[in-house]
């Protein structure tokens, strides 16, 4: 963030929408009781519908978004997601037909407070029914009708915007494939109501509202608006970016023409932001649409959401950053458990930001969130990237041998999939880039799925079309149910687990049966490394230094088999393997096998 004054609002403007088309969609009869006798929808399209219609991706704009989320051609104004939209984007125009709707009740062309009220033939202002998002989804619905389309390949939205997802997903679940919440919840939490609660106040109080009277005033709100939207800024923003931008020049702020308060360099971003949201913002939609968002509302416990997603048939990809404080990781999360009790495909990923709630609308982490969203969307047209374009597991070194440099077949790979039937349910516990979930859908497994801890990791499991969750397993496996996969892998992660009984545990609760996997550190040339040459075993295998290593566990097949035992945990096959001769191991395997396979269960 090289200019301080930077925010997801800097490219938008009050300029006329060059490409803007409009579709009237019918009388509206709204959740709460209102009626709107005639409803025009305002929207932009990118790219070109396929000949079977099957590659119309819908995007669902934030608060104060609108129709123009990217530019159509070189001279046209950027788009409010333009780092995420267009030719060879994450969202590729020249792949997807891409249809972004102006929400009802906004100021930019759809049906809103502004509008001319057919009854009355003036501005509805203060006579503007209450809105919720479900009557937001019907009028997206009732759009995507108009241009033709039975189901869309995929629904796109955050914050506000990720509420609509949801319900498209939950109450059209036949018309999308896909759905890709981010940065949302099920609902928003007090503390967000208490600041949307506190900016609507500002607009009230303004002496210009006139109760929302104003539009032939000739004196709109825009002290009560601005302040609303500084007010909106502070939540958007993270504590590390608010370090970033204002720390050091914290008393020295820039000379700007606004009329807020100048003596922090805080306020006068924060005053320039309330300004320039004025000249392209109503209040009345701003009232209207901060009131639906904090209605919102799928249910407060888990129960709730597994009952409110039940009805979904799509595939989900929910996507959160770390330093959100409005929309929480956790609220998602949430989500994504739900999801998965209820045995819906989801992938997550919670993605390392300093930017906050902003950081969907910005450039600085879409090398990972933007890749996901790509990632899914091909997959979800059955056209994945192929095979041989994806990483290994284990790029970089040898996959298959502690010691030699040279890349050798997966041993270890194959004796797993001769364990697991075909038709298998499996969970695969430090999933990495998802090969061997791959290699086993290949041969057409049951349900599959991932848990996995690095975020480019998780990337190239969703570019395998895989679905993959983004969790420590120190944490446990509290998302799942009791015996809800028949399998339950873990595959050469255990020397890295800090809690090994809660993992082992969990594995025997969750799975039917578990597989492990590890190094075995009883193993000769391991053991020679240390007694003759004074040296910490390292192995390419293991991948670190002595130093460096996550590998906290110093695990022999001998002390797994004691674990086992002691715990009550039954053993049912185990599999040592010498991967450097590329065979199985029966004389001696603590010596002589580098590698071992347990199949275990309570």
């Amino acid at each position: 963030m090289t200019d301080p004054f930077f925010s997801s609002d800097t490219v938008r403007s009050a300029a006329p929408l060059k490409y803007v088309q409009t579709a009237r969609v019918g009388a509206m009869d709204l959740e709460l009781g209102g009626r709107l006798d005639e409803v025009t929808v305002a929207y932009e399209t990118y790219g070109r519908l396929n000949d079977d219609r099957s590659n119309a991706v819908l995007i669902c704009h934030a608060l104060s978004g609108d129709s123009h989320v990217a530019r159509h051609d070189e001279a046209d104004d950027a788009g409010w997601w333009e780092i995420a939209i267009g030719p060879g984007k994450p969202i590729d125009t020249d792949k997807y037909f891409v249809i972004c709707p102006n929400i009802l009740g906004g100021c930019r062309g759809t049906t809103g407070p502004n509008s001319i009220n057919p009854a009355t033939g003036r501005r509805y202002g203060a006579d503007f029914p209450n809105l919720t998002t479900r009557d937001v989804v019907e009028t997206q619905r009732r759009l995507v009708d108009y241009l033709g389309i039975e189901c869309l390949l995929g629904v796109i939205g955050g914050s506000m915007g990720g509420h609509q997802v949801l319900l498209w997903a939950t109450v059209y679940p036949q018309r999308i494939r896909g759905a890709i919440p981010v940065a949302t919840s099920a609902r928003l939490s007090s503390q967000g109501l208490a600041f949307d609660v506190v900016a609507r106040n500002a607009i009230l109080r303004d002496p210009n509202f006139c109760n929302g009277e104003y539009y032939d005033s000739g004196n709109l709100p825009r002290v009560g608006l601005a302040i609303a939207r500084m007010i909106g800024h502070i939540t958007y923003l993270s504590r590390e970016a608010m370090r970033e931008k204002f720390d050091a020049n914290r008393t020295s702020p820039r000379d700007v023409p606004i009329l807020f308060e100048k003596k922090f360099s805080v306020g006068t971003y924060l005053g320039y932001q309330g300004a320039k949201f004025v000249e392209r913002f109503d209040a009345n939609s701003y009232m209207v649409l901060t009131t639906m968002i904090d209605l919102f509302d799928m249910g407060p416990t888990l129960e709730d959401l597994i009952k409110a997603f039940a009805p979904a048939t799509c595939r989900w990809l929910f996507i959160s950053f770390t330093s959100d404080w409005l929309f929480s990781p956790e609220e998602s999360q949430e989500m994504v458990h739900a999801l998965i009790l209820a045995d819906k495909p989801v992938s997550y990923c919670n993605v390392t930001s300093g930017c906050g709630h902003d950081a969907f609308l910005l450039e600085d982490d879409v090398d990972r969130y933007g890749e996901l969203i790509r990632g899914f969307l091909a997959s979800l047209t059955g056209q994945g990237e192929p095979e041989e374009s994806l990483p290994d597991d284990d790029a970089g070194y040898s996959p298959t041998s502690m010691f030699s440099p040279v890349r050798r077949h997966r041993l270890d790979y194959d004796r797993l999939a001769e364990l697991i039937p075909p038709d298998a349910s499996v969970l695969d516990l430090g999933c990495g880039g998802g090969e061997l979930l791959a290699r086993l859908k290949q041969r057409g497994l049951g349900r599959a799925m991932g848990v996995e801890l690095l975020e480019q990791a998780i990337v190239t499991s969703v570019r395998r079309g895989l679905d993959v969750v983004h969790a420590d397993l120190n944490r446990g496996l509290g998302s799942f149910a009791d015996g809800q996969f028949d399998w339950v892998v873990l595959s050469r992660t255990l020397q890295a687990i800090v809690d090994v009984e809660l993992v082992i545990n969990d594995i025997v609760r969750v799975g039917r049966r578990g597989l492990v996997s590890f190094p075995n550190f009883g193993y000769r040339r391991l053991r020679r490394m240390l007694a003759e040459q004074g040296r910490a075993p390292e192995s390419d295998q293991l991948h670190y230094k002595w130093y460096n290593t996550p590998n906290i566990r110093v695990i022999t097949i001998a002390d797994f088999e004691q674990f086992c035992h002691e715990k009550g945990i039954t053993i049912h096959r185990r599999i040592a393997l010498d991967t450097e001769a590329q065979r199985e191991v029966h004389e001696d395997p603590n010596l002589n096998a580098d590698l071992a396979l347990f199949v275990i269960s309570r």
